[in-house]
């Protein structure tokens, strides 16, 4: 039997190990300082995608890229010792890219797939309010077997990582707290009233009305004290059904005196009429991409 020479395993090894590699490598981590349509164009991943609700209502999420994040607050930007307590600073990777919403779910989007509107102060635009976590998590559900997509609330890692945007500030525009009147509705210039989603000035990553308007329900169980430091987290399995982490500010948050509205901002499920939510839609399989 003639046994090839060692150079020839060499080679085959050499050869087989990049198409082994192309089929397990993990999703690439956004580049530092990379723009999501950079990102896209790196993974061949579109960076926004339309579906269809039905009756013509559209729901559109943006690409956000997998990578990973300090999250919550720095020494001293938390108002109270209970707030630090609560966003204490670790490091969180985002494994795998998804596409969250662009704006909070709209009262149209809502209703249009559970046939019903619970919100107090009505609009299509408006976003959808005074929605339990089991409503939130009973949407996601209707509408993912409509769509034959995986659609969740996000994590609140998740929810975080997007929020930031590649930002270490308190807001995605920086520390200042004038800055709220340009990205948010809250007290001081809402009127006392909710306002149709994306009037505000988006992160970098394109999503709008992440400190205010409505607060956002996330997937995550709520404790007192965040996880360590982890890839991709999900919270605890225990706990109040119920009470699932809040994000993000609302139009009636005194956000001058509370800081409710920043982007490390964590508290339990409160008063459902000016609490919402939007939606992720998971990466397709066949979408995957191993670009370096």
């Amino acid at each position: 039997m003639i046994r090839p020479p060692p150079a020839f395993w060499l080679t085959v090894l050499v050869i087989a190990f990049p198409l082994i590699a192309a089929e397990t490598l993990p999703y690439p981590p956004r580049s530092q300082n990379e723009t999501v349509a950079g990102y896209g164009n790196r993974t061949g991943l579109a960076t926004i995608l339309t579906l269809d609700l039905g009756n013509g209502v559209k729901w559109e999420g943006v690409l956000v890229p997998a990578g990973s994040f300090v999250m919550g607050s720095p020494s001293g930007e938390a108002k109270t010792p209970q707030e630090a307590a609560q966003e204490q600073q670790h490091k969180v990777t985002i494994s795998k890219p998804f596409y969250m919403g662009k704006y909070e779910l709209t009262q149209k989007q809502y209703a249009t797939i559970m046939g019903a509107n619970p919100s107090p102060i009505k609009g299509d635009e408006l976003p959808v309010a005074n929605v339990s976590c089991q409503d939130a998590e009973n949407f996601c559900e209707k509408a993912g077997m409509l769509l034959k997509r995986s659609v969740k609330l996000p994590t609140e890692a998740q929810w975080e990582y997007a929020c930031r945007a590649g930002t270490t500030t308190a807001y995605y525009t920086g520390d200042p707290v004038s800055d709220l009147d340009k990205i948010c509705w809250y007290s001081a210039n809402s009127g006392g009233n909710p306002h149709p989603v994306g009037q505000k000035m988006p992160n970098a990553w394109g999503l709008y009305d992440m400190y205010g308007n409505i607060r956002e329900i996330v997937r995550d169980l709520y404790a007192a004290k965040p996880q360590g430091d982890a890839v991709d987290p999900t919270g605890p399995t225990e706990g109040d059904k119920a009470d699932h982490v809040i994000r993000g500010g609302a139009y009636t948050a005194n956000a001058l005196m509370a800081g409710n509205c920043r982007s490390a901002s964590r508290r339990p499920t409160e008063s459902l009429k000016t609490t919402g939510f939007r939606v992720i839609v998971e990466i397709e399989e066949k979408q995957q991409s191993a670009s370096p």
